[in-house]
């Protein structure tokens, strides 16, 4: 009976509820507009940043957000094709529309060239620039 009473007890405490969507709620019209970056080499740090897009867009749907990723200093290793892996999750993401973005300062000081990139790549002068100029329009800065 004990045993019963704290199996009902544990199973009421835990009560998931959905989230509230603030108006307005997203939609083609009115979308969510991301922006994340990658500024790390390690493949821990730049998968975790590409799982959390992909949990945004999971959430919302895909046609229901507007997202760029932003990779600079050590990480625009994540935009490059001789990294086929991260490549491939990259490519698949772009297929929904996620827009990825180098940084030229970055790509000036490392040597790197614009067809060492992953087809698709947006380049600008400055990935923090970037950056902030999305967050000033609006757009939400997640950090995971």
């Amino acid at each position: 009976m004990i045993k019963y009473i704290l199996v009902l007890l544990l199973s009421t405490s835990f009560v998931i509820g959905d989230t509230e969507f603030a108006e307005p709620a997203p939609s083609i019209v009115e979308p969510r507009k991301v922006v994340l970056s990658i500024k790390s080499a390690d493949d821990e740090e730049i998968n975790h940043v590409l799982s959390s897009a992909n949990n945004v867009l999971k959430f919302y749907g895909p046609e229901n957000v507007n997202m760029r990723i932003v990779a600079y200093y050590h990480g625009i290793r994540a935009l490059l094709k001789k990294e086929k892996a991260i490549a491939a999750r990259i490519d698949a993401m772009m297929q929904v529309n996620v827009e990825f973005v180098a940084c030229g300062n970055t790509m000036r000081t490392k040597g790197i060239k614009e067809d060492e990139l992953v087809d698709g790549t947006e380049i600008v002068t400055a990935g923090i620039v970037e950056m902030i100029e999305r967050v000033k329009e609006g757009w939400v800065n997640i950090v995971p």
